[in-house]
């Protein structure tokens, strides 16, 4: 499918950001991936709307993506449309407890934001570099709590063009996962139920959490965050260093020496080395330990 049509019509109606054949690395935090036919990043949700109408005129497959921060893509890139949920959709309301936000707005910042005027219930997302749709598409999590705890419902574009609320019970949410990774949605917009408590306590714990993340984990080195979930009562990164791969590198891609559930982009590593990598590690653990590692992060995108 050649896709500067598809640009030209969503460049002439100023619906966004339109970028063909653009390199996927420099939209997600382990800084790899192939490129996308067609990048899109819209406005704002109305821009969004129309934009999927010419999208599905031209049959063109659909892919969202939040701020790349659990996402490995393919060193050949993704087929069609490739929506970035970012800026244009990072809009916020409150009303009382209840929080309208963007999927395009950064965990981080709003669970600050809400910390600074009393909510608790955010603060386990202290240190989870990625956006709130991307939160509520991995339920991520942390320090005992994840989004299913306070997301009320969502509003999730699907892969065929379609943009339709689910409630928290339709998400299915389970340990990092939710109903999305099946059927490929993601949330371009949420409302989250927040409670009012006493500022000092929050903004305590919210800093704790920070700190132990800062601490604990190799965000110096572009990674992708955890890769493996962790298969309970054990934990992958306890499992990984037992057998020894702190430190294990293929090609540019590394376990990590801070945290062994890292992997980490030396500064050249292609999704092949990360995928090496994976194997190694799930068939090590296999071998020495019997448990199957599944990966938490998503793998997406076409092979060379």
């Amino acid at each position: 499918m050649m896709y500067s049509q598809l640009a030209e019509k969503l460049k002439n109606e100023d619906l966004g950001t339109v970028l063909v054949n653009e390199p996927l690395k420099n939209h997600t935090t382990l800084k790899i991936g192939g490129p996308a036919d067609l990048y899109y990043e819209p406005k704002d949700i109305e821009s969004l709307k129309k934009a999927l109408t010419y999208m599905k005129e031209a049959n063109a497959p659909i892919r969202a993506i939040g701020r790349g921060s659990n996402l490995l893509v393919a060193d050949g890139g993704i087929e069609g449309v490739v929506i970035k949920v970012g800026e244009g959709l990072n809009h916020l309301e409150k009303s009382d407890t209840k929080i309208r936000v963007g999927g395009g707005y950064s965990l981080i910042t709003l669970a600050t934001l809400m910390s600074r005027e009393a909510f608790t219930g955010l603060e386990f997302a202290a240190g989870i570099p990625g956006s709130v749709g991307g939160a509520v598409f991995m339920n991520a999590g942390a320090h005992g709590s994840d989004m299913s705890k306070i997301l009320e419902k969502a509003l999730i574009l699907f892969p065929d063009g379609e943009l339709k609320w689910l409630s928290n019970e339709e998400l299915r949410f389970s340990y990092r996962t939710s109903v999305l990774q099946e059927t490929g949605g993601i949330c371009v917009e949420a409302v989250l139920i927040l409670e009012k408590g006493e500022k000092e306590t929050i903004m305590a714990e919210l800093k704790k959490n920070k700190e132990y993340r800062k601490n604990t984990q190799p965000w110096n080195f572009p990674c992708c965050g955890s890769v493996f979930r962790n298969p309970l009562p054990n934990y992958a990164g306890q499992l990984i260093e037992k057998s020894g791969l702190k430190g294990t590198q293929i090609g540019g891609a590394q376990v990590s020496e801070m945290h062994a559930n890292f992997i980490v982009n030396t500064g050249d590593a292609k999704a092949k080395d990360v995928l090496d990598l994976i194997s190694y590690i799930q068939k090590t653990i296999k071998e020495k330990h019997d448990v199957e590692l599944e990966t938490e992060v998503e793998i997406i995108g076409r092979n060379d």
